[in-house]
């Protein structure tokens, strides 16, 4: 029996919707829009579509955006000073500093830059430490949409078995703490994991996002097990493809995400989520 698909697309429609209603009570209240801060520095094209669908997003959820292109010259000082800027402007709630930056900035250095009350990224140090000691102010995106998009299947997550492919700092870290806190039993793979495909095999939550096309096979694949595929990858051909293969594992899984329009909608929705209860936050209503 083929799994049934999660679709991001319809969730994020979801969020968007919701987070239409609490923009405008944050108006009410305030006088003002929950803000967002994008920084592009740079002619990365993929980098520029990416920022272009976060506004879009922002629109429609009646978000503010103070949309910020710097050419690829910036220096590290100049990029330093605009988030300071936006730092204290009242009517930024989130800041986005889209990545990569070019070589010569230190990423490092800008995200830590970023206040932690206005890190609608959830990169912070100050907000990662939080959710390593279980209590998170802004988690994030990826991952919070991982979770939301699993919990949308109705299948309670504790007591689950879950294995998260990837130790990145932007997901695969934060993921695993997350499903720690919902009291998942959790394991991390990577690149030294012996046996992969056995230790996959063990998941009822599988949670790929190690950026290899296809690399998922139905082999490595329990049945009846959730699948969510975060990696975006190009075919030979040219067509986006995720990290799993998609047709076998789908005919052993219960639910499984589809790439495209699986984590990539859900990954802005929880950006302008995050903004929105940043502005809630500042005005008193959480």
């Amino acid at each position: 029996m083929a799994a049934r698909l999660i679709d991001g697309k319809a969730l994020a429609l979801q969020v968007r919707e919701r987070l239409a209603t609490e923009s405008a009570a944050v108006l009410a209240k305030t006088g003002m829009k929950p803000g967002l801060a994008t920084i592009l520095v740079g002619d990365d094209p993929a980098s520029h579509l990416y920022v272009k669908s976060k506004q879009k997003a922002c629109d429609a959820a009646g978000i503010y955006i103070d949309d910020h292109k710097l050419p690829a010259s910036t220096t590290q000082t100049e990029l330093l000073a605009l988030i300071e800027k936006e730092n204290v402007d009242p009517r930024i709630h989130g800041i986005l500093v889209q990545l990569p930056l070019p070589k010569h900035i230190d990423s490092k250095v800008v995200l830590e830059a970023v206040s932690p009350n206005k890190d609608a990224d959830g990169f912070h140090p100050y907000n990662f430490g939080r959710l390593v000691e279980g209590h998170p102010v802004f988690e994030a995106c990826t991952p919070k949409g991982v979770i939301k998009m699993i919990e949308s299947t109705g299948v309670s997550i504790e007591g689950k078995r879950a294995v998260v492919l990837g130790r990145s700092n932007i997901v695969g870290k934060p993921l695993a703490l997350m499903l720690l806190q919902r009291h998942a039993t959790v394991t991390i793979c990577h690149s030294k994991t012996k046996d992969l495909p056995a230790v996959c095999r063990e998941a009822e939550l599988l949670l790929v996002a190690i950026g290899k096309a296809k690399f998922v096979t139905a082999d490595m694949v329990r049945e009846g097990a959730i699948v969510i595929d975060v990696g975006t990858n190009k075919t030979p051909e040219g067509k986006l493809c995720g990290d799993v293969d998609f047709e076998p594992v789908s005919q052993k899984a219960s639910w499984i995400s589809p790439v495209p329009g699986g984590v990539g909608p859900m990954t802005i929705a929880m950006l302008l989520d995050n903004t929105v209860e940043s502005a809630k936050r500042a005005a008193g209503m959480l």
